[in-house]
């Protein structure tokens, strides 16, 4: 099993199989339009303009489960990206990563690693540790959780939301060439 097996749908609502990414280096990120880290998108947005023609794929999958920050139908996620961040990368649509209505995308995302974490993720992890409605061992912890994806379809990395897209490059450099 790897990434290819899965559909999703994406902000219009049209599914689209994972397969039609084959051969791509994904990055994979659980979004929110209005939270601290929100402004990632900025990053996220870079990392696709350098890297789009070397092939990495930046999916934008917004989800309202960390104390309701991406609120709004997928039009107005949209939107907002559009007219706040110049986002031109894919966005799916708005879907669950933890839980029993966690995607089946996320589930096996989550399977597949565990997290990488920078020198900011145990104060990060204080300060969100009375609101974080997610605490097992695999659970995404919170907003912009990354998940790097090689050009075979298989997860190589999860990075915890602190480590800033910019941050990436260096694995994003090896799986691309």
């Amino acid at each position: 099993m790897n990434i290819y097996d899965f559909t999703v749908k994406n902000n219009a609502g049209e599914d689209v199989d994972l397969s039609t990414y084959e051969g791509k280096v994904l990055l994979i990120v659980n979004t929110a339009t209005q939270c601290g880290l929100t402004p990632q998108y900025d990053q996220l947005e870079e990392l696709y303009k350098d890297y789009k023609e070397r092939g990495l794929v930046v999916m934008d999958f917004p989800c309202n489960q960390f104390l309701a920050q991406a609120p709004g139908s997928d039009e107005e996620i949209q939107s907002f990206c559009l007219l706040n961040y110049s986002t031109t990368f894919p966005r799916f649509q708005k879907l669950a990563v933890n839980g029993e209505e966690a995607h089946p995308l996320f589930a096996y995302l989550k399977a597949e690693v565990t997290e990488t974490e920078d020198e900011h993720a145990e104060a990060f992890k204080e300060k969100i540790k009375n609101v974080a409605p997610f605490t097992g061992e695999t659970d995404i912890k919170w907003n912009f959780t990354k998940f790097l994806i090689d050009r075979s379809g298989h997860v190589v990395g999860r990075f915890s939301p602190t480590y800033t897209p910019e941050t990436l490059k260096s694995q994003i450099e090896k799986l691309i060439q």
